[in-house]
């Protein structure tokens, strides 16, 4: 059965569905049968996944309102994970839901059906607290919280605190936090290093071993419509999600933490070449031609 990760933060800005996607890529390399929600209404994720999402019929929004399964829509991308395309149709979708009964639980009767397909499903929410996001948590084990080094990340650090608390009260008790990810990270700056101190101090070990460094690589990325890890393999951006992968799969594993390089986290025989894509018990589609906003 996947285990559900919703990647939140109510600040934009902070790497959120960069980390998304590169995650799914590097588990993906890892052996993990991986499957990629985008139900960011930007569709940022799916774009930068190779997928066209002004193209991606049915979507996330059939599926968020029973007009298609998750199976009818998913597509197999190039980095041999799956993804469920998301795009500005979610927001129609949302709206739609605001009038249905149990309208939280929506994505989690969907991703029901295809959690045994799959070791892991990584969620993309939207960079503020609505019922998308709210579906993302409901449907989560846990939540990846990317965070950026500096004063303002924190402030919105604070406020999704606050709600996977409300949450995890109100409709998910089994939800998590799993993990807090620093991002854009730069050690020249003294107010990250700062920071990532206080971060620590507070929150101890569910503060991420793996940071993410500023990385021109990684900015790049998104606009070939390909995840770091087909991108640029040897960069520091990849080098960092492969070991941030390694880390999760650790976690789950209940294996003491890695050497702190992020490049030794994943051990030689977890990265292969990945499956190909459609393996997961589905006909899936093969992606559509990358369209540059």
């Amino acid at each position: 059965m996947a285990r559900i990760i919703a990647v939140a933060n109510q600040k934009g800005g902070v790497g959120k569905t960069t980390s998304a996607v590169n995650l799914a890529a590097a588990l993906a390399a890892a052996k993990r049968r991986v499957l990629l929600v985008d139900l960011d209404p930007q569709g940022n994720a799916t774009t930068a996944s190779g997928v066209n999402k002004h193209e991606a019929r049915p979507n996330g929004c059939a599926v968020l309102l029973e007009e298609a399964t998750v199976a009818d829509a998913v597509v197999a991308t190039d980095a041999h994970y799956d993804l469920l395309p998301g795009n500005g149709d979610l927001t129609a979708a949302e709206l739609k839901l605001m009038d249905t009964l149990a309208r939280e639980h929506r994505l989690k009767e969907q991703l029901a059906p295809v959690a045994s397909r799959y070791d892991t499903i990584l969620v993309d929410c939207p960079p503020t607290l609505n019922l998308l996001t709210l579906n993302a948590l409901t449907a989560a084990d846990g939540v990846l919280i990317p965070v950026q080094c500096e004063f303002f990340a924190l402030e919105g650090l604070s406020s999704l605190l606050e709600t996977v608390k409300a949450v995890r009260q109100r409709l998910n008790p089994k939800l998590e936090i799993e993990g807090l990810l620093r991002t854009m990270y730069d050690v020249r700056n003294n107010l990250g290093n700062e920071v990532s101190a206080q971060l620590t101090a507070h929150f101890g070990d569910k503060v991420l071993r793996s940071i993410i460094p500023r990385n021109i690589r990684l900015a790049e990325a998104p606009s070939h419509g390909q995840p770091i890890h087909l991108y640029d393999r040897s960069s520091r951006g990849a080098i960092a999600y492969i070991g941030l992968a390694g880390e999760i799969i650790r976690r789950e594993r209940g294996l003491p933490p890695a050497p702190v390089d992020a490049g030794e986290a994943v051990e030689a025989d977890d990265i292969t070449e990945p499956p190909k894509p459609g393996v997961h018990g589905m006909a899936l589609k093969a992606p559509a031609a990358n369209h540059q906003d």
